[in-house]
């Protein structure tokens, strides 16, 4: 009853931003994101009987109460499918910053999901993973798959049409996603707080939803034509409408810091000499830019001059959540 997994983090390029349902994880928009293959995090679950509570073992040191507690209700979900009465084990490692706006919870849950199910020999289809992954967090449904990766909305109160499904293979299309890392330290408001915060609160809320619909078709079809110019363009609009409607809400969110504003001005100057490249921000200080591989060097480059900027990631399209051991007793 021992599984470990893999999972990559992945980024939105159309946001999500907002829950339709807070319980079960219902996103209140539907996104479009690309899978990373230099970021992920292995994940471990043993059930066992000796145990009277789940642990929870983050980047080598035991976790916080707050954090085994997120992890217990979720293995709860799992525990009440299979019928197992064990409590869990757990360890999952990143190999990138925690909590920092680089998707760790997407890639974080995407291995425990599958890890978890694995161990308790649960027999899912991707869509089933995806939407088990989407109840520890929302992004965490598009890791399960790799390449560009479009999560539904979905209408049903029970979540069942609320999935991800994959778009394109990671084979598809040679995009490179450049991070270029301002900050290791966690944010100060969480992304599930952030989005309650603003649907609250924020008077262009209802916008976001109501604009949502025509991002995501434009989107799709700029991933069927490979147009790297109109996926540019609607990663940097997709944006900065999330950011505003963070920065609208009372109080106001404000991720970025000093060095990321730099970033989107220095990423808009290259691209006005002829550089293709464009920006998108998550919810984190983290400036990412997407561009094509033989625009890889003078992007990088550029970005690495920044003071104030600390390392720059290279990602190419990650693949599906695979699994790494099985060990059924």
């Amino acid at each position: 009853m021992k599984a470990k997994a893999r999972a990559h983090a992945n980024i939105a390029l159309i946001k999500y931003w907002g829950k339709r349902d807070r319980r079960l994880n219902l996103p209140a928009v539907g996104s479009i994101s690309l899978t990373l293959d230099a970021l992920y995090t292995i994940t471990s679950v043993q059930f066992d009987k000796n145990l009277s509570e789940d642990e929870l073992i983050l980047n080598g040191q035991m976790a916080a109460r707050r954090e085994t507690e997120r992890i217990t209700i979720f293995l709860n979900i799992v525990r009440h499918v299979s019928g197992i009465k064990h409590y869990a084990r757990v360890s999952s490692k990143n190999n990138f910053p925690t909590a920092a706006g680089l998707a760790s919870s997407a890639s974080a849950f995407a291995a425990l999901a599958l890890a978890a199910a694995t161990a308790a020999d649960l027999s899912l289809s991707k869509k089933e993973l995806s939407i088990l992954a989407r109840r520890g967090s929302g992004s965490a449904a598009r890791s399960v798959f790799g390449g560009l990766v479009e999560m539904k909305r979905g209408s049903a109160k029970n979540g069942r049409d609320a999935f991800a499904l994959q778009l394109a293979p990671p084979e598809y299309w040679d995009l490179r996603l450049l991070i270029a890392v301002t900050s290791e330290s966690q944010k100060p408001i969480g992304s599930t707080k952030g989005m309650q915060l603003s649907k609250q609160t924020s008077p262009y809320y209802r916008g976001w939803v109501d604009g949502a619909k025509k991002d995501l078709k434009e989107m799709r079809n700029a991933v069927i034509e490979k147009d790297i110019e109109k996926m540019g363009e609607l990663c940097e609009f997709s944006a900065l409408k999330m950011h505003a409607l963070a920065m609208s809400s009372n109080p106001g969110i404000i991720y970025w810091n000093g060095t990321t504003v730099e970033g989107i001005h220095t990423i808009r100057s290259l691209r006005q000499s002829g550089i293709p490249v464009w920006f998108t921000i998550d919810a984190g200080p983290q400036i990412k830019a997407l561009c094509l591989s033989d625009a890889v060097k003078t992007v990088s480059e550029t970005l690495q001059d920044i003071s104030g900027v600390k390392r720059i990631i290279e990602c190419r399209p990650g693949y599906d959540a695979s699994l790494m051991e099985h060990s059924p007793e």
